[in-house]
This record gives C-alpha cells, sequence and structure tokens, in this order.
C-alpha cells in the first residue's frame, strides 16, 4: 500500500471517528433509525396535506405536522432542563406541575376570574408576563432549596411535583375557565393565513434567545464551571449558588412559555392532565442529546435535537395504536439503552475497538 492511500485511509478514519463522537451523532442516529422504520413500515407516515381546519383557514396536516407542533413544547422545556442539569447535577422533576401552575395563571388573568368569561378581560401578553415572574419565583424557589440548602434536585422540585396542580386549581377556585376568544388559541394553533402551527416559530424564538445568550454571556462557561467542580469555580471567583439559581429561573421562564402553548392550544385547562409526565420527556431529551446527567458540559443543539426524537418516537407509537399507558414502557427502553451506552465501560470498550479497527485499516 502506498504512503498516499495510507495517509488518505487515515484521514477518512480520523473523520469518521470526530463524527461518531460528535454530541448529535446519538440523537441524529436515533432519528435516522426511526425515519428508516416508518418508511419500511408506513411511507404514508411522512404525508402532509394542506386541509381547512375547524376556523375555516387552510393549514398544515400529517404526522410530521404533528412531531413539530408537540415537539417545539418539549425543545422549549429541553433548553432549561439543560442548563439545570449541567449546573446542579439533577433535574427538575416539576415542570408538568409548573407548566400547570403556568397555564392556571395565564387563564385566571385573562379571563378576570370568569369561567366563562364574553371576551379577554387583559391583553394575552399581561397574562404572559404575570406568569413569566410566577414561574421564575417558583424556578427560584427550587433553586434555593438546592443551592443553599443543598437539597438534591429531584428531591427538591419533588414538593413542587407533589403540590403543583393542586395549587394550579385553586388559582381558579377549582373552576376550569374557558376562552371563548378565536385570537387566545392561535399561540397554540395557528396565526389565519399561516399553515405551519405557531408553537414552532416560538420555539425558533426561543432558541435565538438562548444561542445569543450563550454567544455573548458567559452564562455557557459559568454554568459548566460550576457543573464541573463547583469549588474550582467558587475559587476562580464565581457564585456556584446565584448561577444554579439562575438556571433554575430560566427554566422557569421556558415553562411559562409552555404554558402559555397548553392553555391556548385547548382554550381550557386540566389541572390533572396537562402536561402530563412532561418532565420526563424534557428529562430524556437532555440524555438522548448526550449530555451528561451528573452535570458540566452541554450541547444545546443536541438536547432540542433530542427532544424531536422524543417526539417522534412518541407520534411513531401512537400511528401504531400503542395505548398512550403504554408509553413510558417503550421510553423506559431508551433510557436503558441511553445509560448503557453512556456508561464509562461501554465509552471505553467503543473507543477501543474504533482504534483497532483504524489500525487495521491503515495496515
Amino acid at each position: 500500500m502506498t504512503m498516499s492511500n495510507v495517509a488518505k485511509k487515515s484521514k477518512d478514519a480520523n473523520i469518521l471517528m470526530r463524527i461518531v463522537k460528535n454530541q448529535c451523532f446519538i440523537p441524529l442516529a436515533a432519528l435516522l433509525v426511526l425515519v428508516i422504520f416508518n418508511l419500511i413500515a408506513d411511507p404514508s407516515f411522512f404525508g402532509v396535506v394542506l386541509e381547512d381546519n375547524s376556523a375555516g383557514y387552510p393549514v398544515l396536516k400529517g404526522f410530521l405536522i404533528t412531531i413539530l407542533d408537540s415537539g417545539s413544547e418539549l425543545a422549549i422545556l429541553a433548553i432549561g432542563m439543560t442548563l439545570v442539569t449541567a449546573a446542579s447535577g439533577g433535574q427538575d422533576i416539576s415542570v408538568g406541575a409548573a407548566v400547570a401552575i403556568a397555564g392556571s395563571v395565564i387563564l385566571r388573568v385573562v379571563s378576570g376570574g370568569d369561567a366563562r368569561p364574553e371576551a379577554l378581560q387583559s391583553p394575552v401578553i399581561v397574562a404572559f408576563l404575570v406568569c413569566v415572574v410566577v414561574a421564575m419565583l417558583f424556578g427560584a424557589f427550587n433553586g434555593i432549596l438546592v443551592a443553599f440548602f443543598k437539597i438534591q434536585p429531584m428531591i427538591a422540585t419533588l414538593i413542587l411535583y407533589t403540590a403543583g396542580r393542586s395549587v394550579a386549581a385553586w388559582i381558579n377556585n377549582n373552576e376550569l375557565p374557558v376562552i371563548s376568544e378565536p385570537s387566545f388559541g392561535y399561540y397554540g394553533g395557528f396565526i389565519p393565513g399561516i399553515p405551519i402551527p405557531t408553537p414552532f416559530f416560538i420555539m425558533i424564538i426561543c432558541v435565538v434567545i438562548i444561542a445569543l445568550v450563550l454567544k455573548f454571556t458567559n452564562l455557557r462557561l459559568y454554568t459548566e464551571a460550576v457543573g464541573i467542580n463547583e469549588s474550582s469555580s467558587r475559587l476562580n471567583g464565581l457564585n456556584p449558588a446565584f448561577i444554579k439559581v439562575m438556571s433554575f429561573v430560566i427554566l422557569g421562564v421556558c415553562v411559562a412559555v409552555v404554558g402559555l402553548i397548553k392553555v391556548s392550544r385547548f382554550s381550557t385547562i386540566n389541572y390533572s392532565v396537562i402536561a402530563k409526565d412532561i418532565e420526563m420527556d424534557a428529562i430524556l431529551a437532555v440524555a438522548l442529546g448526550g449530555n451528561a446527567l451528573s452535570g458540566g458540559k452541554f450541547n444545546m443543539v443536541a438536547s432540542i435535537i433530542g427532544a424531536y426524537v422524543i417526539q417522534f418516537l412518541s407520534t411513531t407509537l401512537y400511528k401504531f395504536n400503542v395505548q398512550s399507558d403504554s408509553l413510558p414502557a417503550y421510553k423506559a427502553v431508551v433510557v436503558i439503552i441511553l445509560v448503557i451506552v453512556s456508561a464509562p465501560t461501554v465509552k471505553e470498550w467503543f473507543s477501543g475497538l474504533t482504534k483497532k479497527l483504524m489500525k487495521k485499516e491503515v495496515a
């Protein structure tokens, strides 16, 4: 074999190694598996049609649009969950209950306390801002328990997880407000004349904002530093407690956005069902993105891709008539695979195997 061929094969092997080691490789590979499966099982899964909705204007419909629509909620939550995981080395299991509180606050403000208002009693933007403040306060509450009282994140957020839906019901006196104003449904549905679901555009705005924040501030550096080694970050002049609280507050903002989408989608709320188990999907999206659940470095893009993969999986299972009660079992299989793949012994074995294959190729 000539030297040029050896160099070319070595270069190709290095490129392959870089691709495999890229953090986005696992979620993209999972997405590819799901795409191939659906192409083989039922190619109609990818069909998209333009049909009139109940309001009488044309919108895009199909399983891919459902993934785009519902996956956007999960992607928004994955943004905040990624920061919380990176900074605290734990996860917030209360986001589902917090979404219920956020949605209840929005309905309380726009309805003015009337369960069946004929018109909006307050502008939606005012209701949303009030919701953001409330969600940030609950996020700060969780963050303070974790940062100052040194409570493990899952235990700290178990308080809100347990009481949150009752608090949401209390906000509206256990009533289920119904908003009849059509414009209120735009945020969780479609804007007239635009056939793409509004939640997708809201997700794009959230992604752009967090991308700008990570690029032009030190949020990424500080969050990763605290997650990797809290003691060292403190010696370098950082305030780990503040950064941890800040990550929970940012997650609170994400919760508020999802709360708006959820109640806008149905123009009402069901306290026991809204955003049920969404916290597990958000955590799984972070894990599927290759982010260490013990904290430290993170890849926001990989988490967002992971969120859409989770929604792709859920939609695929629904397509094949899998009962909703059975979905956690299938997702548990994904968790098991991720845990095994992420295990240090598996990583060492895979790295050694790859090096051996590279040596054989070059030889």
